[in-house]
């Protein structure tokens, strides 16, 4: 990869780790689903300018319901999950589970399609990446999170199920831009009525500045910005090189946790991590090509 695909594979894993920030610092003054739904239906009005500007076909009627899936898969469900789960640990521990996405979908893959099975090297990777999941969650001084990392695994397999839900949209003929736009709008009509039961939002207090920002930060930066990189480093250098974020986006959650919100990972937390990302490198294969 060119240095600047490099530079456009940093900036998006400390947008994407960000998330994790954002949500810590969003749910000092919001509830839970007002965290989300902004998130999503900003984003969705974003990419909507962003497509009328540049003159992107919108998505097809015919379409809307595979997008719907693909937002509730790859949106709706994963964003509540990890925001549900920041209530009770980390953004840093959040991000070190949601490493285990690429292990997860290479499972859904394997048993959803025909060209995509599993290998011996992937079959070793898998086993890593789980046996960093237990290497956290063994531990029985962890109970009073544990929900919240099996939630977190939760995201990161409906994540993995997104991966492979997305494949028929290029099949399709529908754009990377306009599928994002089309999925962040799904969710935000999925979620709206969840939002207007659960948190009653006309009966919210005004939380200060703080958790406003972050959930602008949310939905601009770290959806929106975040989506127009990945697709600009996809066309530029592949899906082999956009796929190595996986590995960055823990290094840029747990660096700005600890910067900004004094967070560290403990010693069984960073076991986890190593196992997880050996077990991403075992998949991936081009170290242990070069080597």
């Amino acid at each position: 990869m060119r240095r600047n695909d490099w530079l456009m594979l940093w900036t998006l894993s400390l947008l994407w780790g960000g998330s994790f920030l954002f949500n810590e610092l969003a749910l000092a003054g919001l509830p839970v689903m007002t965290v989300v739904w902004g998130r999503v239906s900003l984003a969705a009005a974003i990419l909507w300018v962003v497509m009328l500007a540049r003159g992107t076909q919108f998505p097809a009627r015919e379409i809307w319901p595979a997008l719907v899936v693909m937002g509730l898969l790859n949106n709706a469900v994963p964003f509540t999950l990890f925001v549900l789960a920041q209530g009770q640990i980390t953004g840093a521990l959040a991000s070190v589970l949601n490493a285990m996405t690429p292990i997860f979908t290479l499972l859904v893959a394997h048993f959803a399609t025909s060209d995509e099975k599993l290998t011996v090297a992937r079959t070793v990777g898998v086993a890593l990446g789980f046996a960093g999941v237990l290497a956290m969650l063994a531990d029985g001084g962890m109970q009073g999170t544990r929900w919240a990392l099996i939630g977190c695994l939760g995201a990161a397999l409906s994540y993995g199920l997104a991966s492979v839900w997305g494949r028929r949209f290029r099949a399709a003929g529908l754009t990377p831009l306009a599928t994002a736009y089309g999925q962040l709008m799904a969710s935000t009509l999925l979620l709206t009525p969840v939002w207007l039961v659960a948190d009653r939002p006309w009966s919210l207090h005004w939380p200060g500045w703080e958790p406003v920002l972050a959930v602008i930060a949310l939905a601009s930066l770290s959806s929106a910005l975040a989506y127009l990189i990945f697709f600009r480093i996809l066309a530029q250098a592949g899906a082999t090189a956009v796929s190595l974020v996986t590995f960055l986006i823990p290094i840029s959650a747990a660096g700005l946790g600890w910067l900004v919100l004094g967070e560290r990972l403990e010693m069984r937390q960073l076991l986890g991590l190593a196992l997880i990302l050996a077990g991403l490198a075992v998949i991936d294969g081009r170290l242990l090509r070069r080597r």
